[in-house]
């Protein structure tokens, strides 16, 4: 439980927050079936290739859009097209845009950018500098706002659209500061954006509690079987978490030499295959380098990353990875940032990263291949944590708050998604935009 910000909301603790400049973490608005997506209009500019494709999404997803600046006192969202920047001048139209409007954006804002891949770009100095745009963006917007920018291939138009969905909704509210890219591809449309896995089979490892247990709940939500798989050990949570999503339970170490064969045969004897694979199961052996012993560091890389690389390798082998298929890892920010403790986990986080880039190369035309790389998420290991760490950890961000495991399970749901098939190679960080890494 984050005491500090129940305090901040109070009327008294508004007062000393307001006075002494303290951090002040706004409610995040997370998704709920009850609720649209966004609570106001949607601000739509710029002059790119995107602006059409884009207005389409935008009412596909019931969307209320506003044209002039004047259209409204509030806005939920502000997404402008840059594709069609083409100069370093021409940067000028991202302030002439976002100037008069950024502080008319409501409470849990979105901001959304759209570029084009700068090695595709008539001017890669012009697309390059839209990131440093964004990210200050995102550290400049109060109330839980968020801002991100998104890099679409030239004949991509056609695949932004669950992307958009994810990043202009509640599903989103602890992504901030993030560079997505989306290719061109075939693109797999749901016959119901509310059940888009119906059909579909998904292993979700490590699965018995945390954010495991998180992301069984979300996939099973949108449609998909789950198959829970986690260690014998924790059968009992296990079970109860497969039955509440009306999944199935597979007990077994993955790091043992038979698990990648008994995983394939359970998926393509009991479901006829697998369409999304998440590698969540992970574990920690912290200690200074110096005071680490080879076990702790054995025990960390077989979890971590050997396990999974056998895995992905079984599966592709035998075919029961299905055409248009996921792999989605579980990196962290302590792979991209390093850890004092963790050479073991921050090693296999960065691991699970270029796993990324190897597999979604080899993969590309027949699965997506990505990651999320969670930040600080209010779990039970994090609740251990000594008190002033756990503080930092929540406010060293630019939401100033820990996220949630469903913040983890949501970007696992988006890349999911049969309408993602141009998402690949992407690792985005669930982290509120910590100051830690990039």
């Amino acid at each position: 439980m984050d005491r500090y910000q129940s305090f901040a909301q109070s009327a008294i603790g508004r007062f000393v927050v307001g006075k002494l400049g303290l951090p002040n973490p706004h409610p995040l608005r997370r998704h709920s079936p009850d609720r649209p997506p966004l609570d106001g209009p949607v601000l739509l500019g710029g002059g790119g290739r995107l602006v059409e494709p884009v207005r389409a999404v935008l009412t596909s997803a019931g969307l209320d859009t506003a044209v002039p600046a004047t259209d409204a006192d509030r806005y939920a969202a502000l997404v402008f097209d840059a594709t069609g920047i083409d100069s370093t001048e021409r940067l000028r139209e991202l302030y002439d845009f976002f100037h008069p409007v950024i502080r008319k954006l409501g409470p849990c804002g979105r901001v959304v950018v759209l570029g084009t891949p700068p090695e595709q770009a008539a001017s890669r100095i012009a697309q390059r500098a839209l990131e440093g745009f964004t990210r200050s963006v995102g550290k400049e917007l109060k109330r839980g706002g968020t801002a991100q920018l998104v890099h679409v291939a030239e004949g991509a138009e056609g695949g932004v659209e669950s992307t958009l969905r994810f990043l202009l909704s509640g599903r989103s509210a602890y992504v901030s500061g993030q560079v997505v890219r989306i290719g061109a591809a075939e693109v797999e449309r749901p016959e119901d954006w509310d059940r888009p896995l119906a059909g579909k089979v998904a292993l979700v490892t490590g699965a018995s509690r945390g954010i495991g247990a998180a992301i069984a709940e979300v996939l099973a939500r949108d449609g998909a079987h789950v198959v829970c798989l986690d260690v014998p050990a924790q059968g009992a949570e296990l079970s109860e978490v497969a039955n509440r999503v009306g999944g199935s339970a597979l007990q077994l170490d993955i790091t043992s030499a038979t698990a990648p064969g008994r995983i394939v045969d359970h998926l393509t004897q009991r479901h006829g295959g697998v369409d999304v694979v998440v590698h969540n199961a992970g574990i920690t052996r912290d200690r200074t380098l110096g005071r680490m012993d080879a076990a702790g560091w054995d025990a960390v890389i077989e979890v971590n990353l050997a396990a999974q690389e056998r895995v992905n390798a079984a599966l592709v082998e035998a075919g029961a990875l299905r055409s248009n298929g996921r792999v989605i890892g579980v990196s962290s920010i302590a792979g991209i940032a390093g850890n004092v403790g963790q050479t073991n986990y921050a090693t296999t986080k960065a691991g699970v990263i270029g796993m990324v880039d190897q597999l979604s190369a080899e993969l590309a035309g027949r699965a997506t291949v990505n990651a999320v790389a969670p930040g600080f998420i209010e779990t039970r290991m994090t609740a251990a944590v000594p008190l002033l760490i756990r503080e930092a950890g929540r406010r060293m961000n630019s939401l100033s708050q820990g996220g949630l495991p469903v913040d983890v399970a949501e970007t696992v749901a988006w890349f999911a998604h049969p309408a993602s098939t141009g998402v690949t190679g992407n690792v985005v960080r669930v982290c509120g935009q910590s100051l830690l890494g990039a």
